[in-house]
């Protein structure tokens, strides 16, 4: 049998402004059905790539690939794609329904079908009822879902979506996160979803591209973009991350090498606690307690001289060890298997 098809093939993408690279060199698979994510720092490139795909920009140089065509020269409106974006970008004289029907009025799709497909829409995003409403009269989750039924209901191979959830409060951009990841399961198609908050894009993906000055740092699954981060840009900029140089960790565990652990795999330890074969120990003085909730992020100065930070739960005691202070030694305890190996020359995390 033959591989499927990819919904989305970059090639080595290029793009330049003038004398500013935006996009250098990308290559890029996307599976069909995939929900993917474009994530990195404001400037990384993401979102020119994502205007690359749809046809908002022409590159530089390289290829864009829709469903095996060549589309790196089509028109916008001649790729199966549509973008939903940031500002949802919705009539304000129209009606929800005149809002989520007027793509198919202008490609000429009857009214009974118009009727049928736009109904279908709010229906898939729970909007059912609503169609009479001006946007106006809707909350900001409501009016993303308009956008949303909207770019659905032409029925694309690919959806574009461009930090659609940026303007939302908090708690109302958690649940969306979750609303969105269950639509694109129950319609199937594929989606591309930029964003800069790591959290999100770890929440939704099914697979990560992390990019950094114009260039993809890492592609894969939230757990091995997380837990196996490829350079120390991703160990960085994906959650917290402590960086141990070479000098650092050839004393604390006999490798000359940049080795970076998350704060959550660090413990605190009692004094008299003895290292297991695959352990790490480590001393130091407590610098920061900063209390997050449910959990506690502490800062600790270690002999051997950085700073580490250490994210414990609160109202749990760690091996019998005490609730620290600043000023209070400490004895940190990390598995060595959580401590992940980096490119020799890659000694840097970059904001």
């Amino acid at each position: 049998m033959s591989e499927p098809t990819p919904a989305i093939t970059l090639s080595a993408l290029r793009k330049t402004f003038d004398r500013v690279t935006a996009v250098d060199g990308v290559d890029l698979t996307i599976a069909d059905g995939e929900f993917f994510s474009l994530l990195g720092p404001s400037g990384s490139g993401k979102t020119t790539v994502l205007r690359l795909i749809a046809g908002f920009e022409q590159p530089t140089s390289g290829r864009v690939i829709l469903g095996g065509d060549d589309v790196t020269r089509l028109a916008p409106f001649r790729r199966d794609v549509n973008t939903v974006f940031q500002d949802y970008a919705l009539f304000p004289h129209l009606s929800v329904f005149e809002n989520v029907a007027y793509g198919l009025r202008v490609k000429g799709v009857g009214k009974v079908e118009t009727t049928a497909r736009a109904t279908e829409a709010l229906g898939t995003v729970r909007l059912d009822g609503f169609g009479d409403r001006r946007p106006a009269q809707l909350s900001g989750g409501q009016r993303q879902r308009v956008a949303l039924a909207r770019a659905l209901v032409n029925r694309p191979r690919v959806l574009l979506l461009d930090e659609p959830l940026g303007a939302l409060d908090l708690k109302l951009r958690e649940q969306m996160q979750v609303e969105l990841k269950s639509i694109q399961a129950q319609v199937g198609i594929t989606f591309v979803f930029v964003t800069h908050d790591q959290a999100e894009a770890l929440t939704m993906s099914d697979r990560v591209a992390v990019f950094n000055q114009g260039r993809i740092e890492q592609v894969g699954t939230p757990v091995e973009i997380y837990e196996r981060p490829a350079t120390a840009f991703v160990a960085g900029f994906v959650g917290t991350s402590n960086l141990l140089p070479p000098d650092v960790a050839a004393g604390l565990a006999g490798q000359q090498a940049t080795f970076s652990v998350r704060p959550e795999k660090i413990r605190l330890v009692a004094s008299d606690h003895q290292a297991a074969v695959d352990e790490v120990l480590a001393g130091g003085v407590v610098h920061e307690v900063a209390y997050a909730g449910a959990a506690s992020r502490i800062v600790v100065t270690l002999d051997a001289g950085p700073k580490v930070t250490v994210l414990r739960q609160n109202g749990a005691a760690q091996d019998g060890a005490a609730d620290p202070a600043p000023g209070d030694p400490v004895r940190l305890a990390w598995g060595r298997r959580h401590a992940v190996r980096l490119p020799v020359d890659d000694t840097t995390i970059d904001d």
